[in-house]
């Protein structure tokens, strides 16, 4: 007769136990491999105005929260001044913006993040590109308003081989802009393989306001804040289908604005992604414009082309760091500056907290609106605030303004406790 073992036997139990937490750790590599690296400063080109001291005092803040490596300064007029300063002429701004931009470049291939500052104009006037009022004598001469943020995104665009133009007509305007390489991509960005660059604005009311984006974006990289994403749809305008969202651009040639039922479709396709991810979201399907929300994390909305807007409620919206958005309004980013009247502002959500959101500073048309499916799957995968706004952008040399520090990465690796590529 054998003795009989010490060692206990293995037990289907036991080796279930084994298998489990091998799978538990596969998941959790998959899940740290899938989280995009965080971005790096060496790729940010930081652009300051010489004229403009409230161009100077916001870059001074950058570039000692961030730790800026790669500093231009150019010499135009101050945009901070007055709301005519806002638009420069394209002959000075080739000749004051963008040719010291080109000139940097060429010797400083890492850029892949342009920012630009308060105090440097936002709008260009006689351009080839944006858009225009489709009756004005600039419309026969096929001449444009970009804003000066979108036309750096697309540099060497008229270079690539494949880049293609999109003749644009609607809500009024025509217009010409280039169809983004960069739409809908799953993966980082990068102007080598992509072409162009992401460019956003540190911009606001005000200098508080400008440098608060950093602020929050910083403060937000070391823990998101527990609040919620809220889509206002407006079912006034039809509700359309949440599989047929996001749609490309398909062709040369667009004659009309998108369904106004598509921009609702996208916000709910939005909501499902999230839900999804058991990420917090408000979706409202009422008529009523939402308003008295704090801690926002996210906002989209039909803003003041709402059938049932409210300037009243839209005055109550705060946000949390972190958080991000776009509303379907034509001039949204027309200026700024302090003003009274017109379509809803995003400066008005700056001034509350909002620390990434896009503006248009001429009619875009609703196919240029940030897809919120692309961009809350992006944002929320670890891309950075720049990637995901312009993956979810459908145009390059339009009409758009992107607000906040490019890097702005709340649910990156560091947020998430896992650590850095």
């Amino acid at each position: 007769m054998h003795p009989r073992s010490s060692k206990p036997k293995p037990t289907l139990a036991g080796f279930s136990m084994v298998l489990l937490g091998a799978i538990c750790l596969l998941m959790t590599l998959i899940a740290r491999a899938a989280i995009p690296p965080r971005r790096s400063i060496d790729q940010v080109l930081l652009v300051l105005n010489a004229n403009s001291a409230a161009s100077k005092a916001i870059g001074s803040d950058y570039l000692q929260k961030r730790a800026v490596r790669n500093l231009l300064v150019v010499h135009c007029q101050d945009s901070a001044v007055s709301t005519e300063n806002e638009t420069i002429a394209q002959t000075n701004y080739v000749q004051f913006i963008e040719t010291p931009i080109r000139n940097y470049l060429a010797s400083h291939t890492n850029i892949d993040f342009i920012v630009l500052t308060k105090g440097i104009p936002i709008r260009i006037q006689g351009s080839a590109m944006g858009s225009c009022d489709e009756h004005s004598t600039e419309a026969r001469q096929i001449r444009g308003h970009p804003s000066v943020d979108s036309m750096v995104a697309a540099l060497d665009y008229e270079q690539l081989p494949g880049a293609m133009k999109v003749d644009i007509t609607g809500s009024g305007a025509v217009g010409c802009a280039y169809s983004n390489r960069f739409w809908n991509a799953h993966e980082p960005f990068s102007h080598a393989k992509f072409g162009g660059y992401l460019v956003t604005r540190l911009d606001g009311y005000t200098v508080a306001d400008a440098t608060g984006l950093v602020a929050r974006a910083l403060a937000a990289e070391q823990g998101l804040t527990n609040g919620k994403v809220l889509f206002d749809i407006q079912p006034i305008f039809g509700l359309g289908d949440a599989a047929t969202q996001p749609g490309p651009i398909t062709g040369t040639v667009i004659l009309r604005e998108s369904p106004w039922s598509e921009f609702n479709a996208d916000m709910q396709h939005a909501h499902e992604l999230l839900a999804g991810r058991a990420i917090a979201d408000e979706l409202d399907t009422t008529e009523t414009f939402i308003g008295q929300r704090t801690n926002l994390l996210g906002y989209f909305s039909w803003g003041s082309n709402d059938a049932k807007y409210q300037a009243e409620a839209y005055q109550t919206l705060f946000f949390a760091p972190g958080s991000i958005s776009d509303t379907a309004v034509s001039t949204s980013g027309r200026t700024f500056l302090p003003t009274a009247g017109g379509q809803s502002l995003l400066d008005d959500l700056i001034a509350h907290g909002l620390t990434c959101g896009k503006g248009y500073v001429d009619e875009p048309e609703l196919q240029a609106i940030a897809s919120p499916t692309i961009l809350m799957d992006r944002y929320t995968a670890g891309y950075s605030m720049a990637e995901s706004f312009y993956a979810a952008s459908h145009f390059v040399g339009w009409e758009d303004v992107v607000l906040g520090d490019p890097l702005c990465s709340p649910y990156g690796k560091s947020a998430r406790g896992l650590p850095k590529k």
